[in-house]
């Protein structure tokens, strides 16, 4: 929200105060306090009538500070709060009478107390600052339209706001906030952490984290549950401000060693992703939205997938699997679903999960609204005058209340009776239009609950999942979430549009979601509105089958290959099967992912920022580390990609190009820019039927340009994500070294070598045009070239 006019003049209706000195200092514990009188103090009669801005600074991680600033202490702002992981660190404080200055491990906070500049330093170098007309309480006139009146000062008739705002360097690039499909760099935007179902064609996201990241190896997670406002260098172009209603303001500032690590320790202290099941990486089929389906169109899909040889693992039932007019009563349809449990079975049989859609919104007219009105587990209005209910979705529909444990109860106890008759995970739909004028059952704030509320409802789902299928089975398919979210993959894009264009902004809603801490995303394949024309939908085949999930999906048609036309049913068994015998290397990131909160699916930038020429990149990304894809956005298959500095190798051909440089190339709808990294061990498994699978039998490790003196290292997990088997390599000269902590079932492919002069520990099985392929016969193999 902007209060200035420029750099001098203020907003009309805001009066604005900012904090002017540090007056006054003390350490606390883990910590320092700072008060700042909102106007200079020369002498005693000075600090009569004046107000303070107290800000106390904590070191609650090791590498994050934590920032608290409050104008009156007393207020109760009742918002939600964020659940944090905070393990206090041992700080010291030295105080004399021209600054302050706290050190926690690497990171110094220093405040100029007569001028008040607020300087966050770690290992020796300026990360960020807070200075002149930086840190401010505004008391916001909602009322008179000309100018703040003076006596509302007194009078209190004005909505309190705190602001603050960080420095920005020459060249920094703010990244994150969300799922926002706008630029992929946020310099120059306004932000509002508001979720809104609206689409991917608009500045409104499903997915409103308020934590942004620069390429200066720091980030900013406002710890607020409710609305924040972001000016992101657009109120004042030198700064990311960021206000919020009330009296006070709190933020986490997270260093790092580079932007990865920066996602590390924010993900400390909001949580680590949950592991997916394997299963979940592989193709998923649904119904559609609105088109007519039952047991034989179901049927007919999943038989049809089988014929054409395109595997699949899970089918999802949208919306109307349940009666019309009776969403959610989580009841079949027995019209057109007359044996649910036997059709189930059915499904199982051939090894699919199934999946089925929900949300938290409950419509009148059904016994389980009546049960919820009765025991008053719906939200209630905030006049009294009954439970609140809309009709833009559902006819009268209420929403459940989460912070009542007894509503948890009844809720979820109707989604077990679907885990019980064969249903394996939810697709949780909505969380966004949660309204303001409501009464909660624990006294919470509503502006707080807003954004909060995606993370009652998921959270819950998510652990029934984990009680009912255990650890290792719980798996969402969620549309809206909040900071923390991470912890309950997987999250989807949203209502995108059977255009290129909505496929390039659903890319930059997934890049800018990963770089807010979430690691696993995905998006409708080929468009949710709409109806793609096979080129689009043959391009997002690719796309989408190279995300870390995978989902054909859409709204008014169905969304099978063969509707198509021939061409899109070899795409889609193309990709679908290059995805199941990369789930070796796939889950492996997935495994990092859910270790570390470095997520799967990454922004250029995350993985090659030394690069000047990634800084702005949001059409092309990485797949784990070493995979790099960039998606054809345009008709006629062209496409223009940056390759960093390198040896990089075209998976599919086997190419080499140097990186440092530009590529514009065309490629048919069975190809696109898809390229391994040099020095890379890439695990292929050996099953292209499903996703579920053994990864370590019969695996290839294909070798690419392993690297002078350099290690090249992974580890191929197990289906629990425990490390199976472990190989590494290295090169000197004509020699290379491949090590690995078993030798059965295995083998490995030297990509684009084909002189081998000598080979010890292991068998030539024959020479192909990818390369040489070696069975090795002892845990250390080496290659004379």
């Amino acid at each position: 929200m902007k209060f200035t006019e420029g750099y001098w003049e203020k907003n009309e209706r805001a009066n604005a105060q900012y904090a002017a000195q540090a007056f006054a200092v003390e350490e606390i514990e883990n910590g320092m306090r700072v008060t700042a009188p909102l106007r200079v103090i020369s002498d005693r009669s000075g600090a009569l009538d004046v107000g303070t801005i107290t800000t106390e600074f904590t070191a609650v991680r090791k590498d994050i500070i934590s920032v608290r600033s409050y104008h009156f202490e007393g207020y109760e702002k009742r918002e939600p709060r964020f659940e944090l992981n905070r393990e206090m660190q041992d700080v010291s404080v030295e105080i004399t009478e021209d600054e302050a200055v706290m050190t926690a491990g690497r990171m110094t906070v220093r405040v100029n107390r007569q001028d008040f500049l607020i300087s966050f330093e770690a290992d020796g170098k300026l990360l960020t600052s807070c200075g002149f007309h930086n840190l401010g309480y505004m008391q916001y006139d909602r009322k008179h339209l000309t100018k703040f009146p003076e006596e509302n000062y007194m009078a209190a008739d004005y909505q309190p706001y705190m602001m603050t705002e960080l420095s920005l360097a020459p060249g920094e690039c703010v990244y994150g906030l969300g799922e926002r499909f706008t630029a992929f760099v946020k310099n120059g935007q306004v932000v509002d952490c508001w979720n809104e179902d609206g689409g991917t064609a608009s500045q409104i996201a499903y997915k409103n984290i308020p934590f942004y990241v620069t390429n200066k190896h720091y980030g900013v997670f406002a710890d607020h549950s409710d609305h924040v406002s972001f000016e992101v260098a657009s109120e004042k172009v030198e700064a990311v401000g960021f206000s919020v209603k009330g009296e006070e303001i709190r933020y986490n500032l997270i260093y790092g060693d580079d932007i990865k690590d920066v996602l590390v320790h924010y993900t400390d202290l909001t949580g680590k992703p949950a592991l997916p099941p394997a299963w979940s990486f592989g193709l998923w089929l649904s119904t559609s939205f609105t088109t007519s389906y039952d047991e034989e169109t179901v049927s007919s899909f999943i038989q049809g997938m089988e014929d054409r040889d395109l595997p699949l693992d899970v089918f999802h039932f949208d919306c109307f699997w349940m009666k019309e007019f009776h969403w959610c009563d989580f009841e079949w349809d027995s019209r057109i679903f007359p044996d649910v449990e036997g059709m189930l079975k059915r499904y199982k049989e051939k090894g699919l999960k199934i999946c089925v859609w929900i949300n938290p919104y409950i419509a009148q007219g059904t016994k389980f609204f009546r049960e919820g009105l009765k025991n008053g587990y719906l939200l209630k209005r905030a006049d009294g005058k009954g439970i609140r209910q809309v009709d833009n979705w559902q006819p009268g529909m209420g929403l459940v209340d989460f912070t009542n444990p007894e509503a948890v109860k009844w809720y979820t106890a109707k989604l077990k009776k679907l885990l019980d008759m064969g249903v394996d995970c939810f697709k949780t739909d909505f969380g966004e239009r949660i309204p303001v004028d409501v009464e909660y059952f624990d006294g919470s704030d509503p502006w707080g609950m807003h954004n909060y509320y995606t993370n009652l409802y998921n959270t819950e789902v998510f652990e029934l999942l984990k009680k009912e299928k255990g650890e290792g089975e719980a798996v969402l398919f969620a549309r809206s979430a909040t900071a923390g979210g991470q912890q309950f993959p997987v999250h989807w894009g949203g209502d995108c549009s059977a255009t290129y264009q909505s496929m390039a902004e659903s890319l930059r809603g997934g890049l800018s979601f990963t770089l807010s801490g979430f690691s696993f995303w995905s998006h409708d394949i080929g468009g949710f509105e709409l109806t793609a024309s096979p080129d689009v939908y043959k391009r997002w085949l690719q796309f989408g089958l190279l995300s870390t999930h995978s989902r054909l999906h859409g709204s008014k048609s169905y969304r099978v290959p063969w509707l198509f036309d021939d061409e899109a049913v070899e795409v889609c068994r193309r990709f679908t099967k290059l995805k199941l015998r990369l789930m070796p290397y796939i889950y492996q990131m997935a495994v990092l992912s859910h270790q570390s909160g470095i997520p799967s699916m990454r922004a250029m930038v995350m993985e090659f920022e030394n690069d000047p020429a990634v800084k702005y990149l949001d059409m092309q990304y990485m797949l784990g580390d070493s995979i790099l894809v960039a998606p054809v956005f345009s008709s006629d298959g062209s496409v223009e990609y940056y390759l960093p500095k390198g040896t990089w190798t075209h998976l599919l051909t086997g190419e080499t190009k140097e990186g440092g440089a530009w590529y514009k190339e065309t490629y048919d709808f069975l190809s696109l820019p898809l390229f391994v990294r040099e020095n890379t061990l890439l695990p292929v498994g050996a099953n292209e039927q499903t996703a579920d699978y053994e990864f370590a039998k019969n695996v290839q490790i294909q070798v690419f340009e392993l690297q002078e003196e350099k290690e090249a290292v992974c580890h191929v997990p197990d289906r629990e994500g425990r490390t199976s088997l472990t190989v590494s390599g290295t090169r000197t000269g004509n020699r290379i070294i491949l090590k690995t902590s078993k030798v059965e079932e295995m083998s490995y492919l030297l990509r684009n070598m084909k002189e081998v002069k000598q080979v010890s520990g292991a068998e030539i099985k024959e020479i192909t045009e990818q390369g040489v392929i070696l069975i090795p016969a002892a845990h250390e193999v080496t290659i004379e070239l």
